[in-house]
């Protein structure tokens, strides 16, 4: 990684560092070798915990089409009834109405420097930590601050809008999602290799019925099923150490 240096960096990540020095935010971003589109990757390249990373969540308000953002932990899932009760009904947001509404593309929303100031939330789950990480205006972009120095910078409300940490249907009938923090897709299988969703399961997943999310929870054990078969298939059919191969059968998935 290296320090802001940056006359050649992305508009983004400038304009992120100059708001920081600005308000003197004594820690000044980072550029990331890699890019950290999620809360995942950004934790790995950093070497820190998936809830360390303060990750931004952009939905769209339906009263008035403004944006609303929800910073919260990495290992944690947004829960749009929560916030729908504090800033009224919001819906999915694309990735041309976050860089319109932000100045931002999807994967390096900062929580502060927007283009047009956003319906901001802090989720009370980031004060598990002395010390977080956000996004800077870029993918490779990154700053260090406390969550406290985030509610001061941002002038945010810290709330509780995030969902219970079960994969069990809850008392008041929300199915959480069964996301792991694992975000990445297995190009053989076309699956998560976290929760084995397809990426049309992810990105619909807040606007099913909670038959259709039954429907779902209820194909990933046969999907966890075919995949050790599949796996067991291909560990037949590798070379013993004494002779050749003998495959058991052709490969489906």
């Amino acid at each position: 990684m290296s320090s802001v240096a940056a006359g050649d960096r992305p508009e983004g990540f400038r304009r992120v560092s100059a708001w920081l020095a600005a308000h003197r935010h004594p820690h000044a971003p980072l550029f990331l070798e890699v890019a950290a589109r999620t809360a995942q990757e950004a934790a790995e390249a950093l070497g820190v915990g998936a809830g360390q990373i303060a990750k931004s969540v952009v939905f769209r308000r339906k009263a008035d089409a403004a944006a609303v953002l929800v910073v919260t932990s990495g290992d944690r899932r947004v829960d749009e009834r929560r916030v729908a009760a504090l800033v009224g009904a919001v819906g999915r947001a694309d990735a041309e109405f976050v860089k319109a509404s932000t100045g931002f593309t999807i994967g390096g929303v900062s929580p502060v420097a927007h283009t047009t100031p956003p319906v901001l939330l802090i989720d009370r789950e980031l004060f598990r930590f002395d010390e977080v990480w956000a996004a800077a205006g870029h993918p490779n972009g990154v700053f260090r601050l406390s969550p406290g120095e985030l509610a001061q910078l941002t002038g945010a409300p810290v709330e509780d809008v995030v969902q219970a940490m079960s994969t069990k249907p809850a008392a008041t009938g929300v199915i959480a999602s069964p996301c792991t923090s694992v975000c990445r897709m297995d190009a053989r299988t076309g699956w998560c290799e976290g929760c084995r969703r397809t990426l049309d399961e992810i990105a619909g997943w807040s606007t099913m019925s909670d038959a259709e999310k039954h429907g779902v929870c209820d194909g990933l054990s046969l999907r966890a099923a075919l995949q050790g078969v599949s796996e067991q298939a291909r560990a037949s059919a590798e070379p013993l150490p004494n002779g050749p191969s003998h495959p058991t059968g052709a490969e489906n998935l």
